[in-house]
């Protein structure tokens, strides 16, 4: 959140082995790792990074309030989400979903984030 802030941003990234140590010791960026995996060059990343940054300026997904139910804003995963049709293959979305109870449903949602994120964190 603090990098949408910035005027600029630069995002400088390796291929293959990385960067040379020079430019780490004369420039001393701060270094960033999306997770713990290695990818041909520092493409994907930097336009993960970019991306998460861009979607917080005011208008890119359609309002702010957008922004802050996406998973990890407020640091905890995503709950489930359910789309249509209704019914898929026998599988139902929970009742309280289907409810129309609006705190029902946020209080759902805010207690299957906290599960998903103790169970994958």
């Amino acid at each position: 959140k603090e990098w949408m802030e910035l005027d600029h941003l630069v995002i400088v990234c390796g291929h293959y082995k990385g960067i040379d140590e020079r430019f780490i010791d004369l420039m001393q960026p701060e270094e960033v790792s999306i997770g713990d995996f290695v990818l041909t060059g520092g493409e994907v990343p930097a336009m993960a990074i970019a991306d998460s940054i861009v979607r917080l300026l005011p208008d890119v997904v359609g309002g702010y309030a957008s922004v802050e139910e996406d998973s990890f804003y407020d640091g905890l995963l995503d709950c489930p989400r359910y789309t249509r049709p209704r019914d898929v293959r026998g599988l139902e979305p929970p009742s309280v979903l289907l409810g129309g109870n609006h705190a029902k449903i946020d209080a759902w949602r805010k207690r299957m984030a906290l599960d998903a994120t103790r169970r994958k964190r």
